[in-house]
């Protein structure tokens, strides 16, 4: 068992954490980023529980991470002093393990309706990437993209596989939201993604990385965090005075069953160090500074969900 208390924070791909509030213990708050998540932490700290928030993205969210980051700096400095940030519950190389993993429990005679919420032009790109090496490293010979509340949307899904020759469409869901079913006739759903006990088992382990990385160097997390979402958007794609960074998941992706944790690799980029003169506080224990963080209605609101 860990101190404290746990807080999952969603985005885009679980409808603010609403989506995933069903595969979680009621021990276990899963709210919305900004106003939302600040509010959480401060009372928790208030009744002296250390927190570890865990950003519950599958990979197509960098953003979510980032906001986490600057709402937990938002903090005062002793309320910070008992708070940590983990890893993000996936990355884009687990989201492709597990949507392999679903895909070998369907028939291989069905096509497959990768289906995820629409988040910004560059995630929904990486979806269509993502459907791609799921087809490549499986036997379905038709692996379409829907984009819940986007273009194509799933009942233009389940089209384009009907119009390819397909008869029946499996919905396979690469997010927390599941969609509902189009087409009946000719489609049906997977269900989720993964069920709870496959999702207690990786919070578990990313809450339990957190705190070994703070006892150990005296690594919130914070730092980490901020710098999720450095090679995401305009600034780091191909296009005119934009500069390209090889993705660290451009590697073949990781099997159906792949456990590798994010962070553990020897990463420069990702690899815990205690920062210059800090000093780890123990877990309970309130530090005595009296500087006070950021007003909370200063804080970024929680980005539009789309």
């Amino acid at each position: 068992m860990f101190p404290g208390r746990v807080v999952a924070v969603g985005g885009h791909e679980s409808d603010g954490g609403r989506a995933v509030r069903g595969l979680l213990g009621p021990q276990v708050p899963c709210v919305a980023g900004g106003r939302e998540l600040f509010r959480c932490v401060s009372e928790s700290r208030a009744r002296g529980e250390p927190v570890c928030v865990v950003p519950m993205t599958l990979g197509r969210d960098p953003e979510l991470v980032a906001d986490a980051a600057r709402t937990l700096l938002a903090l005062s400095a002793e309320d910070r002093a008992g708070t940590v940030l983990a890893e993000p519950f996936g990355t884009a190389g687990h989201l492709v393990g597990w949507l392999r993993a679903a895909a070998s429990r369907v028939a291989a005679d069905k096509a497959l309706l990768v289906a995820a919420p629409s988040g910004d032009p560059f995630v929904d790109a990486d979806l269509f990437r993502i459907a791609r090496l799921v087809r490549q490293y499986g036997r379905h010979r038709t692996v379409e993209v829907a984009l819940i509340g986007g273009d194509p949307d799933p009942a233009e899904g389940v089209r384009r596989c009907r119009a390819l020759g397909e008869r029946h469409v499996v919905l396979l869901p690469a997010a927390w939201v599941t969609p509902p079913v189009p087409d009946p006739e000719h489609c049906a759903s997977a269900g989720p993604l993964l069920p709870a006990p496959a999702v207690a088992g990786v919070l578990d382990a990313r809450v339990r990385e957190a705190w070994g990385r703070y006892d150990r160097f005296g690594d919130d997390g914070l730092s980490r965090g901020l710098s999720a979402a450095h090679d995401h958007g305009h600034a780091h794609s191909h296009g005119p005075g934009g500069h390209a960074h090889e993705p660290s998941h451009t590697r073949e992706p990781h099997g159906p069953h792949d456990t590798h944790t994010p962070g553990t690799h020897h990463d420069p980029h990702t690899h815990p160090h205690r920062p210059e003169g800090a000093v780890a506080p123990p877990r309970a224990h309130r530090a005595d500074g009296t500087h006070r963080g950021a007003d909370p209605h200063d804080l970024p609101s929680h980005r539009s969900l789309r």
